[in-house]
């Protein structure tokens, strides 16, 4: 396990770096696939009414080894990603297009504070796995299984389509919460065919509803 500072001085550290998220910049223009659905027979429904939804307590800090949203067919790993020697932050691999990274210096999912978990929304001109992010509504479920065994399970509360160069680093990778929250970023918006890249980024925010 990489050696990690404390939850205050991470989120100080995300917030002090000023994170650029160019790592998620991508050249291809696909979305002529989707993700594979992979659910178990034993998952939660893929959505709960948004009122019915309370929030869980903060888990205990633990690697995320898996993501499944449901409602849009991800069953997915987890990996690691930090920040590239130039301050940028490093992007999941192209060749790995249903391969999620988490922001390492952040807190672990589940943990109180803002864990935040990277994908492409595609990849060599194929859907990858945060293709359909931007159809997730308040409500729907996000499932996060982790290295103790655990199963942190967060609702969607809203969305957000920004202009990368407007992107809330702060607020994104080291706003100040004592609660739990997870935040999903992917590319989105119209497609610059001269820059090679899209030009927003879409940011889910949700909740920890439970952790078992």
């Amino acid at each position: 396990m990489p050696q990690r500072i404390t939850i205050a001085g991470r989120r100080a550290a995300c917030a002090a770096a000023g994170v650029l998220l160019t790592g998620l910049l991508i050249g291809a223009c696909g979305g002529d696939g989707t993700p594979t659905v992979r659910g178990s027979a034993s998952s939660p429904p893929a959505s709960a009414a948004q009122g019915t939804l309370k929030e869980a307590p903060p888990l205990a800090e633990s690697l995320p080894e898996t993501i499944k949203i449901p409602k849009i067919g991800v069953s997915a790993p987890v990996g690691t990603i930090g920040l590239r020697p130039d301050g940028r932050i490093e992007e999941p691999p192209l060749s790995r297009p249903n391969y999620t990274g988490w922001y390492k210096e952040g807190v672990t999912p589940g943990e109180a504070g803002p864990a935040v978990i990277l994908g492409h929304v595609d990849a060599n001109k194929k859907a990858a796995v945060f293709y359909r992010l931007k159809d997730l509504k308040p409500g729907d479920l996000i499932q996060v299984s982790r290295k103790n065994g655990s199963v942190a399970t967060f609702a969607v509360e809203r969305l957000q389509s920004v202009d990368k160069d407007a992107f809330p680093h702060k607020k994104v990778f080291g706003e100040q919460i004592d609660y739990s929250s997870l935040r999903l970023v992917t590319c989105g918006g119209a497609f610059d065919p001269s820059s090679g890249h899209y030009r927003n980024n879409i940011i889910v925010y949700a909740k920890l509803v439970q952790g078992v």
